[in-house]
């Protein structure tokens, strides 16, 4: 037989795929399920998908449905996830020393958006200390939190679980065992805990390229690379305005003070890590749209978080600028970008404007539920959030199926799935005659 050659994206698609196929098989074992029954294939399908893609929506309770071996599975399947199932791939490559392929690398580059492959087997290296020292530190930080709550080892458990799938940007939780699918509702105000879990999310949530700029360049912000600038810039952006958004806005029920803990989190966790700490359902309609604003942008490429990324939002208001005052190009801090970024922005906000709609319409029509609570679920899935206002376990098959898709489309990424359906046809062999188009 022919042999078959898989390009870098058929390779990261297929491997968050096999990962997702391997934690459902292992969902439905009887040891799984705290009845010691096991899973039905599409609950076990429908977490595992949600486990790996990183997104937090779940049909069962974590911390009341699993058993300890089920929790664990699903703790893995998180850190896979988080981390790119090509990154623990090279990081198992490397500890048992084998030679990294020039093939490998090339993936990996593609996998965790490095600009060069020269680097990228040190960087997968900075990565996973980088990712165990943090998850480490979470979760000591953790400890004096739930130790006093939940016990010494069940304390730990708790502390460890939460800060991997904080750091990861998953919003998977344990505080079923005071309310299933509470979250950290009961824990709202508690300032360590806010603190420990925001923080994760930000660091998880910035990027791995990010993570080095910062670690070599310290605080000389001037001396980072431009996409490193427009990260961080805009993700501070995106959390303090809608904060005070919500502040201003939201929760008029609580004091000063737990407003202040209230409006922070939310904006933190709404861009992918699925955690909440007020009841959604209380939200304004223009509160749960400035959520599902934030859920579809996201975090930033080669990090922990889905949606669109900072990168592509940043792209199109500054291309939009650069319209208004008759530029020709995007700028960012006195440097121009080329015509490629901007295309690919535009595409990926088309794909996933279209999909989120599509979606949330399709689960309204099905389920006869009201549309706003469908596009919030299907804006959850695919910028792998996991918020939720509660539909998810009542929603039947087919609409199960629409948000798997749409989590695996979201931490796969668009781009990533064009590539892979398109890389290997060949050119058009002429270019096209070129005519003016007017827009607006």
């Amino acid at each position: 037989m022919k042999k078959i050659r898989l390009n870098n994206s058929q390779i990261i698609i297929l491997g968050f795929l096999g990962a997702i196929l391997l934690g459902s098989l292992l969902l439905t074992l009887p040891f799984a399920t705290a009845d010691g029954k096991g899973a039905s294939f599409p609950d076990a399908l429908f977490t595992a998908t949600s486990a790996i893609c990183v997104t937090g929506l779940v049909v069962r309770d974590t911390a009341t449905y699993w058993s300890a071996f089920g929790q664990g599975v699903i703790l893995a399947m998180i850190q896979v996830g988080g981390m790119g199932v090509v990154t623990v791939a090279v990081a198992i490559t490397m500890i048992s020393g084998k030679k990294i392929s020039l093939k490998t690398r090339s993936t990996m580059q593609e996998a965790i958006s490095a600009h060069h492959v020269g680097g990228v087997v040190h960087l997968t290296g900075f990565i996973i200390r980088g990712t165990a020292i943090i998850e480490l530190l979470g979760a000591l930080l953790l400890l004096p939190a739930f130790i006093p709550r939940f016990g010494v080892l069940r304390g730990i458990w708790y502390s460890v679980w939460h800060s991997i799938s904080a750091f990861c940007n998953a919003g998977f939780d344990l505080m079923g065992v005071r309310g299933e699918f509470s979250s950290l509702t009961t824990e709202a105000f508690d300032p360590l805990i806010n603190i420990v879990i925001m923080l994760l999310i930000t660091v998880g949530g910035i990027g791995f390229l990010t993570w080095e700029d910062v670690v070599t360049n310290k605080w000389h912000f001037k001396r980072y690379r431009m996409q490193s600038k427009i990260i961080l810039t805009t993700s501070a952006l995106l959390t303090l305005v809608p904060a005070l958004i919500f502040f201003l806005t939201e929760f008029k029920d609580l004091s000063a003070g737990q407003r202040v803990w209230a409006a922070l989190f939310q904006s933190v966790t709404a861009r992918t890590a699925g955690f909440n700490t007020v009841d959604l359902g209380l939200f304004s309609g223009s509160g749960l749209t400035l959520m599902i604003a934030l859920m579809l942008v996201g975090g930033s490429p080669g990090s922990t978080a889905g949606g669109m990324k900072t990168t592509t939002l940043a792209t199109m208001v500054s291309t939009s600028a650069s319209v208004f005052r008759s530029r020709e190009h995007t700028h960012f801090f006195g440097r121009r970008i080329s015509d490629e970024p901007v295309r690919q922005a535009g595409s990926i906000l088309t794909m996933y404007l279209t999909l989120f709609i599509t979606g949330g319409c399709i689960i309204s029509r099905v389920e006869s539920l009201p549309l706003k609570e469908c596009l919030f679920e299907t804006a959850s899935a695919i910028g792998t959030v996991g918020v939720s206002l509660g539909i998810t376990p009542q929603l039947g098959g087919l609409s199960r199926m629409i948000l798997i898709l749409l989590m695996y489309f979201g931490r796969v990424g668009g781009l990533t799935i064009i590539f892979a359906a398109l890389s290997n046809k060949p050119a058009p062999p002429a270019t096209l005659p070129q005519e003016k188009l007017t827009v607006g």
